[in-house]
């Protein structure tokens, strides 16, 4: 059965995200110390972006709340999203967030995955209609623009892509650094992010589906070809998508297509394998949608993004190890 977003399903995504968006603790954070002084609480060294378990799992929480906001703005539970942003997307906070990322040694906190949710974020917001959005938007540009000249002065240093299935993947972090680009006609990010990827990238053939590592939440081949697909025109795609995965219309490789359960979603790490379903899931789905309907590869890229979002559609409240970012995955994947 297929997953549908209804106005119910909506408000309860809202209001457990409510729940945790604001949530100090438990927190994870990995990060220089330069002094003492970095040893306050969350909230002192973050104002905006405290809660859900880390830094960039508040940023895709924030991100949720605005998409959905934007889709079902009539709900009772749309008031509490406005209030808290207009309670935490205040010039003052943004401007302490930014201070955190100008310190000495700070220039690879959140680099690459916490940097793109923040421009996913700001993408979202720009494209909200609301009478509060334009401002939160505006307030937000700042930290924005710092991370986007970041990825541009990043992106020429990297020389090789990082290929893991876990936050540091290049993939993507480029996916969403090229949709931003486009969003806010930023040349100089999409050039750079195009040149990386086509470095990167362009010669892979005959991808064997070595995945996925057993803390992953991340396909690295459907990421690449995710990227390709913004990245190329839609001839030279379809070519590179033929050699990269030759079998794809007989379902293999087999690793690529299939599910997976995690053993423990108590634990942090191994619960990202519901994260892998849904990311897959938004991947199959999004390579799928751009086939031509006649193409076989098409049935089978969407039978599988369905079979991906079901099983990790039904775990997102097992555990906090997933309930602190699961939904915004959710959401990647029905389109959002």
């Amino acid at each position: 059965m297929t997953y549908t977003l209804t106005p119910v399903r909506a408000a309860e995504l809202i209001c457990m995200t409510l729940g945790h968006v604001q949530r100090e603790y438990p927190h994870s954070e990995g990060v220089r110390l330069n002094s003492d002084a970095d040893l306050a609480a969350p909230r002192c060294n973050h104002p905006v972006f405290f809660g859900s378990y880390d830094w960039h799992s508040c940023v895709h929480s924030y991100w949720l709340l605005a998409r959905l906001l934007a889709s079902f703005p009539h709900l009772d539970e749309a008031p509490r999203v406005v209030a808290l942003f207009d309670q935490q997307l205040t010039a003052e906070n943004i401007e302490r967030e930014l201070d955190w990322f100008r310190a000495p040694g700070r220039g690879g906190f959140e680099r690459p995955y916490g940097w793109a949710w923040l421009l996913r974020l700001h993408e979202a917001l720009l494209q909200l209609r609301h009478p509060r959005a334009e401002l939160w938007a505006r307030t937000l540009q700042p930290l924005a623009d710092h991370l986007s000249d970041s990825f541009i002065n990043y992106l020429p240093k990297l020389g090789f892509p990082v290929r893991t299935g876990t936050h540091s993947n290049t993939a993507f972090a480029l996916v969403f650094a090229h949709d931003y680009a486009l969003r806010t006609n930023n040349g100089a990010l999409h050039d750079a992010v195009t040149r990386r990827a086509e470095a990167f990238y362009l010669n892979d053939a005959q991808y064997h589906g070595w995945e996925p590592g057993g803390e992953d939440f991340l396909s690295p081949g459907w990421q690449e070809a995710l990227l390709m697909q913004k990245v190329l025109g839609r001839g030279d795609f379809l070519e590179w998508f033929g050699g990269f995965l030759p079998e794809l219309a007989e379902g293999s490789p087999a690793a690529l297509f299939r599910p997976v359960e995690p053993a423990d979603r108590t634990d942090g790490r191994l619960a990202h394998l519901d994260g892998l379903n849904l990311s897959r899931a938004w991947c199959l789905r999004e390579l799928g949608l751009g086939l031509d309907e006649f193409d076989s590869r098409r049935a089978v890229l969407m039978s599988n993004a369905e079979r991906h979002l079901q099983a990790g559609s039904t775990h997102l409240r097992d555990d906090y190890m997933g309930e602190h970012w699961l939904a915004s995955f959710l959401l990647l994947a029905l389109g959002y």
